[in-house]
């Protein structure tokens, strides 16, 4: 268990590092730590009528011992502030460019 709050910790951490000021745009952090999941989306200007619509940023969440990001569209990937921080990169699928996780680690439907 001490493992898995690890990882939660490193994830948290690591996702909330891109929320913070944004050129013409508003940043949130949201977490759901009963699911392990944590996202940051961009919210553009609130002039009307909007040049952007509102993005999430970078989504990840834990299954098992593995973080499985799901959407990460900045010019810092996720994968690599991960590995940094000690994850190695089995440990990380990325869903969003096609990965998957092994069938004996998927998430119950």
């Amino acid at each position: 268990m001490e493992r898995v709050d690890q990882l939660t910790d490193i994830l948290q951490r690591e996702v909330m590092d891109y929320h913070g000021p944004a050129f013409k745009a508003k940043t949130y952090y949201f977490e759901d730590f009963a699911r392990q999941a944590f996202t940051v989306i961009i919210v553009p200007e609130y002039h009307y009528p909007r040049k952007s619509k509102t993005t999430v940023t970078v989504m990840a969440h834990i299954v098992g011992d593995t973080i499985v990001v799901d959407e990460d569209i900045t010019d810092r990937p996720l994968y690599e502030a991960l590995m940094q921080a000690g994850v190695p990169r089995e440990q990380i699928v990325l869903a969003y460019a096609g990965e998957t996780l092994p069938d004996e680690k998927r998430e119950p439907k």
